[in-house]
């Protein structure tokens, strides 16, 4: 039974292990007849059929089309439909259109579709990689493809940078899908060991006019050398390029060219309302001041040229308090912080955020309202790129720029050869506020706001002088003695500009070529970097310094200390002394003379001799923390409650104890000094008893004398006109004089308060006495005292009187 048992457990065994394969082998098959029939339907396919209208009518598989169906994705756009069609038949692609038209999903579904009809797996390596010029674009274009694609089993990730090298490394060969900046993408195919990129099969550049710019050129050039020549690759942007050396460079095999939007009478939105307005430089901040104190329920995102200015503005405005919530973006940000800043702008209703060129393309703010260039973009391409961000797919937005007088002429000709439609308004004169006089007591209060003003000023100059289209940018018509006012500054920063140096590469720079973020470190001739000398003075370390709350005046001195150039260019609004060599020799040896002849001067610190023979010594005077290093060490008193000052009394140790003596006789000694200050103090007290002894006993003879003569005068009769109420007074003043024994007697007659006694003394003969006298009370006999013996009848009537009322 046994044995039969297992050969049916085994049998079982075998007949489960056989259908699991069947049924592998079946879904296997299964997967291939659908892949043929995709394959069959795409080519197929007509990209020119007008009938495709949704993603449904699209040869999609079904993990895409549940992505796309989940995330609510339905009709093409115009881009989609033209696009989609031609990159699922393999086609390399050139894809232009409008802002806002929909290209990031053109470009992720051929991606998503390509790697699953090969069936691609983590273990075949990269298969896609999509690159994009700015990190908020990059992830905007990540979060779109874990929508579409999370029905997938492909692995997808981010490389932007801001993040640690080594733990992308660790990921980054499990990856199928990679979006990434360009310089970090390069940075792992040159540093990480093992990354594998020879079975690419789709190469995207999403703003490809950026990445082929000047700012790119090296890092693009250098990573296409890593990547295999069998590939498909895609480029998208809103202004498309068509040169033949940069699609020579990205070894694009007969691309087909798709614009949809090229017939357009227009190259922005429709329902996008362009205006400028011209503004003067020294007004611009006062009309952008303006622009948000009327428009405080909007979404708003304002375009300036440099991080500094956009530092400037919002550190400036924030403190004036607009009455909207400021937000600020630049690409000196920590990756985190950029993040952050994105995702509130995104989810607020109301805010205004100012930026630079980071976020002028691709990114998809949602319900922004208004786009502010406040400064003029340097291009008609990066004017389009900005107005961009509002007016996207269906929606509304309005677009302004600020425009030079000097810059308005030229500029409007660039916009019109881009059939981009823009109207001029006027400002109102009610709307306008000058915030000149603000701007200066916020940078009169706050010298790292000054130092930000003068840092904004100097890289809004650098731009302009090294913009290429000087027909638009006139830099010697700019008058910015007023625009350094008008930022609040005291006096206008000294600028050296650099010859033969490009706007982009400035702007793309790393950290460690611009130390601080001033662009001085390489000269204008050959654009070498300046070699460090050898002793490092303060100045050279605070130039390296990253941090931004350097002080204006360090910043003054650095400049006035750098050395100038040969060529007059170089130091344009710097100011020179020029002296004759025979002043200057003459002004040197008579200082040469006077230091020779000068004898130190000798200053006496408490106990120290101090010695002024230097520079250095006399600034030590200006320092009370320093003069007190040479002072002598005072001794710290405190006061009793006599107000006898006394050193403070410190505990001893047992060992310096002993060596003052035995403890026997200190402890005699001591009891001995203090006996001697009560012996003193006693005989003070008695001194003092017998001093009022004898000023009572001088008060009762007087007393008595006056009664004398009045009783002589009463018994006489002789009386004076005119007398009668001065003897009466005396007679009343002479009742009212107090009585020995009576109560009611002044403290000053009675007898002085008795004194504790001392543990070490004895009973004196006056304390015998009194303590007499209390036991007497206690007894019940009653006692009266008298001053003296009674020898009157005056005395005697006092006496019965006080024993009478007792």
């Amino acid at each position: 039974m046994a044995t039969g048992s297992a050969k049916n457990g085994g049998a079982g065994q075998k007949k489960t292990s056989q259908n699991r394969n069947d049924a592998r082998t079946l879904k296997r098959k299964r997967v291939k007849d659908d892949l043929s029939v995709l394959q069959s339907a795409t080519d197929a396919l007509d990209p020119k059929n007008p009938d495709l209208k949704k993603f449904t009518d699209l040869p999609l598989c079904e993990p895409t089309t549940a992505g796309l169906r989940d995330s609510h994705f339905e009709v093409l756009t115009d881009v989609q439909r033209a696009a989609i069609p031609l990159a699922l038949k393999g086609h390399d692609i050139l894809g232009a259109a409008k802002t806002g038209s929909g290209k990031t999903l053109a470009f992720i579904i051929p991606v998503l579709e390509k790697l699953y009809r090969a069936q691609w797996t983590e273990y075949d390596g990269l298969g896609a990689l999509i690159i994009s010029p700015t990190r908020e674009l990059a992830v905007q274009i990540f979060e779109v493809l874990r929508k579409v694609g999370r029905k997938h089993q492909f692995s997808a990730g981010l490389v932007i940078g801001g993040k640690s090298l080594k733990e992308e490394a660790e990921r980054l060969g499990r990856m199928n899908i990679l979006v990434c900046t360009p310089g970090r993408m390069l940075q792992h195919l040159d540093q990480t060991a093992g990354f594998d990129v020879d079975n690419l099969q789709v190469l995207v550049l999403d703003e490809a006019d950026r990445i082929m710019d000047m700012g790119f050129q090296s890092a693009v050039d250098a990573l296409v050398e890593h990547l295999p020549k069998t590939r498909q690759t895609m480029l998208f942007s809103a202004t498309q390029s068509k040169r033949v050396s940069d699609l020579a460079r990205l070894s694009l095999k007969d691309p087909e060219y798709v614009s949809v939007h090229e017939a357009a009478t227009s190259s922005t939105p429709t329902n996008l309302q362009q205006h400028y307005l011209v503004t003067p430089l020294t007004e611009k901040l006062d009309t952008l001041w303006g622009f948000l104190r009327a428009n405080l329920k909007s979404k708003i995102i304002v375009f300036l040229s440099s991080g500094k200015q956009v530092r400037f503005v919002f550190e400036s405005f924030k403190r004036m308090q607009p009455g909207i919530p400021l937000l600020h973006l630049h690409g000196r940000q920590k990756q985190m912080a950029r993040m952050e800043i994105t995702s509130r702008f995104t989810q607020a209703k109301y805010a205004c955020l100012f930026a630079t060129d980071v976020v002028a393309r691709g990114v998809d703010f949602p319900a922004v309202d208004w786009v502010i260039q406040a400064d003029c973009p340097e291009d008609a391409d990066t004017y389009i790129h900005r107005v961009g961000r509002t007016a996207r797919y269906e929606s509304k937005g309005r677009a302004v720029l600020f425009l030079d007088p000097s810059e308005e002429k030229a500029f409007l000709e660039r916009l019109e050869h881009k059939k981009v439609p823009i109207e001029r308004i006027n400002v109102k004169e009610n709307k306008k506020k000058s915030i000149t006089n603000e701007l200066q007591n916020l940078c009169f209060q706050s010298p790292d706001l000054k130092y930000l003003g003068q840092k904004a000023f100097i890289s809004y100059t650098r731009s302009i002088y090294l913009q290429r289209d000087k027909a638009v940018f006139k830099f010697m018509k700019l008058d910015l003695d007023a625009y350094a006012a008008s930022l609040g500054l005291p006096g206008t920063p000294n600028v050296r500009f650099q010859k033969g140096e490009d706007i982009r590469r400035l702007k793309n720079a790393s950290r460690a070529a611009i130390s601080s973020g001033d662009e001085s470190d390489s000269d204008g001739e050959g654009g070498k970097k300046k070699s460090k000398p050898e002793v490092r003075t303060k100045y050279d370390k605070m130039a390296e310094r990253q941090n931004q709350d350097v002080l204006s005046s360090h910043y003054r001195k650095i400049i006035e200390e750098a050395d100038s150039g040969d060529d007059d260019e170089q130091d344009f609004l710097s100011v020179k002394r020029v002296l004759n060599d025979d002043a200057l020799d003459e002004t040197a040896g008579a200082d040469a003379t006077t230091a020779a002849t000068a004898k130190p001067k000798t200053i006496m610190l408490g106990n120290q001799e101090l010695i002024i023979d230097s520079k250095r010594r006399e600034k030590l005077l200006t320092s009370k923390k320093k003069l007190s290093k040479y002072m002598d060490k005072g001794t710290k008193l405190v006061f009793d409650d006599d107000g006898n000052a006394h050193p403070i009394y410190e505990l001893q140790n047992e060992n310096h104890f002993k060596q003052q003596g035995p403890a026997e006789a200190l402890r005699r000694e001591f009891v001995q000094t203090e006996a001697d200050k009560v012996r003193e103090a006693d005989i003070e007290d008695k001194q003092l008893a017998q001093d009022r002894r004898r000023e009572k006993r001088d008060r009762a003879k007087a007393r008595e004398r006056g009664e004398e003569a009045a009783a002589v005068a009463a018994q006489t009769g002789t009386q004076l006109e005119g007398c009668d109420a001065d003897a009466e007074a005396a007679l009343d003043f002479l009742r009212s004089l107090p009585v020995a024994g009576q109560n009611g007697s002044d403290d000053e007659d009675g007898p002085p308060k008795k004194r504790a006694k001392k543990w070490f003394e004895d009973a004196s003969e006056d304390e015998a006495e009194a303590l007499q006298k209390a036991k007497k009370r206690k007894s019940g006999k009653k006692v009266f005292e008298m001053g003296q013996e009674p020898d009157n009848l005056e005395d005697l009537e006092a006496l019965a009187a006080g024993l009478l009322e007792d």
